[in-house]
């Protein structure tokens, strides 16, 4: 599996004005937990700014993973558009054991 970061950011359904917190996100928190509980989804969580979110996911390779963020009912509804970024997590444990 690899890891990939995916930034969300307001779409063009985004309701201008109001925090994330009051944007129609039901079916986007239902979308990520499923993928939670499926082992998909590693973390996520909006930015403090209100500027969108960003989550760590699982997946096998880059298609699969555009595939996720694309069926994400806030992606669909556009409320959010989102960036895909691969990801190479540094093992800082290793790091401070050799240090």
């Amino acid at each position: 599996m690899k890891t990939f970061l995916v930034i969300y950011r307001p779409g063009e359904a985004w309701i201008v004005g109001r925090p994330v917190s009051e944007q129609p996100l039901a079916a986007h928190g239902r979308y990520l937990l499923r993928l939670y509980q499926a082992g998909t989804l590693r973390f996520a969580g909006p930015f403090e700014d209100d500027a969108g979110g960003a989550t760590v996911i699982e997946a096998p390779g880059e298609a699969e993973a555009h595939t996720i963020a694309s069926h994400d009912p806030a992606v669909v509804d556009r409320i959010f558009v989102y960036e895909l970024h691969p990801w190479r997590l540094v093992d800082w444990e290793r790091h401070t054991r050799a240090a």
